[in-house]
């Protein structure tokens, strides 16, 4: 059931940052970059801002964000890199 949970969030925040930076793709590139987004803020932000993280089971408010905050990263990198490339 945590599975589910976590795709259908992890999903969410990642249209939200698609929506937020643009460059999104469909449904399962909004979920990967919810989840990856997710783990990003896991390692990298939680040490310095706190929050929960959604990867450990934290539904609260404090971890969505601090995820979605993560899931902003990615999508940000994610387009600088394709902006090289072309």
């Amino acid at each position: 059931m945590n599975l589910i949970i976590l795709l259908i969030v992890g999903g969410l925040i990642g249209w939200v940052a698609s929506i937020l930076v643009g460059g999104g793709g469909g449904i399962l590139m909004n979920v990967v970059v919810g989840i990856v987004g997710a783990l990003i803020a896991g390692f990298l932000l939680n040490p310095y801002i706190g929050g929960g993280n959604i990867m450990s089971g934290d539904l609260s408010l404090s971890a969505i964000a601090v995820s979605l905050l993560g899931s902003v990263l990615l999508l940000l990198v994610l387009n600088l890199v394709r902006r090289r490339r072309v």
